[in-house]
């Protein structure tokens, strides 16, 4: 099997790529229109950080973005979140 093309991908995913990013667009508009939109937030914040590193030239930008929505890794990340196997019932 061969690798598609940069062509080939756009093509197939241009349509849905497109709607997302006007969705995204409206989301932006409907938050600096409501009331409190110019004030700034650690969401609001992380969301415009994220969309920078869309924007940057990076193979890697999908992992970047993904680790920058994550959570440290907490060992004990059961016991803080209230999660008990069955074992512990």
């Amino acid at each position: 099997m061969s690798q598609q093309t940069a062509d080939e991908i756009l093509d197939a995913s241009y349509l849905e790529v497109r709607a997302k990013v006007l969705e995204l667009a409206a989301v932006l508009d409907r938050l600096d229109r409501a009331p409190g939109g110019a004030e700034r937030s650690p969401r609001r914040d992380q969301l415009t950080q994220a969309i920078e590193m869309l924007l940057a030239d990076d193979p890697d930008r999908a992992a970047k973005v993904q680790h920058w929505f994550s959570r440290q890794y907490d060992p004990d990340w059961k016991t803080n979140l209230g999660v008990e196997t069955p074992s512990t019932k």
